[in-house]
């Protein structure tokens, strides 16, 4: 892994103008094009995979920086808002005006997440992902995370899985670099306690940074059969990330970890309630 590939306090800017520079973002009211809008899912993939060969080519060359990661990500934002899909993004200050590393952890609902939240976090705070190793794996896509030092778990053994995040995310956020935690086995539009672990808090308290909440709700990508990370589109359903207050861990990190949860749960019941409204 070369220098480029590392997040650094002093990363260039991306040539790309980002557009999650204030504490809110909602996706203009232009930014539908008429063709990928009649045919969302036809015209999505095709420039999603462009945007993944080219980095993983410049991945391969050692040239795919922090900067060309948000790129990236910012093509990916303007090819879903091509196809009519809405973005909301909300509480930016409460880590753009975070001095130091955080660790953000939320839901994991989709795999539209895991290519935007770098145009959204990375321009203010140098991040990775905890990842399973099956998407560390992937054909083409493996080398643009592996540029990216994620995390990685297998999501079978519970302890493993908590040693490496607890190893690997105290020595990135000793480098300066938050970490994002999906909490939850697997993707899914539901929120359950059962499966929402505590593995961010416990890194949190363990590199003595506080915890970010993060809600969102991304079904506007659904799942797919028979490869699940690319089901349809879905402009009709709008996409949201909230952030909250960052929270200091003491004690155990119980108290901690049920505030995140609520604070997720509270999200999305908010959210339902919204296409109820618009629906009745």
């Amino acid at each position: 892994m070369t220098d480029a590939d590392i997040p650094t306090p002093n990363m260039p800017a991306p040539d790309m103008p980002v557009p999650f520079t204030g504490d809110t973002y909602t996706t203009p009211a232009d930014a539908a094009g008429p063709i990928a809008r009649l045919l969302p899912t036809l015209a999505y993939y095709p420039v999603m995979a462009g945007i993944v060969f080219r980095a993983a080519a410049a991945a391969q060359r050692g040239e795919y920086s922090s900067s060309a990661w948000v790129d990236s990500s910012v093509e990916v934002v303007r090819a879903l808002e091509r196809t009519g899909v809405r973005l909301f993004v909300e509480g930016m200050e409460h880590f753009t005006r975070l001095e130091g590393p955080c660790v953000f952890v939320g839901n994991h609902m989709s795999t539209l997440e895991t290519f935007v939240l770098p145009s959204i976090i990375q321009p203010h705070k140098n991040m990775t992902f905890v990842v399973k190793q099956s998407l560390a794996d992937y054909p083409v896509f493996k080398h643009v995370l592996h540029a990216r030092d994620p995390i990685t778990v297998g999501r079978v053994n519970p302890r493993d899985d908590l040693a490496a995040v607890l190893e690997g995310g105290v020595e990135r956020l000793k480098r300066g670099i938050s970490v994002v935690i999906f909490p939850q086995a697997t993707r899914s539009e539901t929120l359950d306690p059962k499966t929402f672990n505590s593995i961010g808090v416990k890194l949190a308290r363990r590199a003595g940074v506080p915890v970010v909440p993060l809600a969102l709700k991304t079904d506007a990508w659904g799942t797919g059969w028979p490869i699940k990370d690319f089901g349809p589109i879905r402009p009709q359903r709008t996409v949201h990330f909230r952030f909250a207050a960052p929270l200091a861990v003491s004690g155990n990190g119980k108290e901690e970890q049920a505030a995140v949860y609520a604070f997720i749960e509270g999200c999305l019941a908010e959210w339902r309630n919204e296409i109820r409204a618009i629906s009745s």
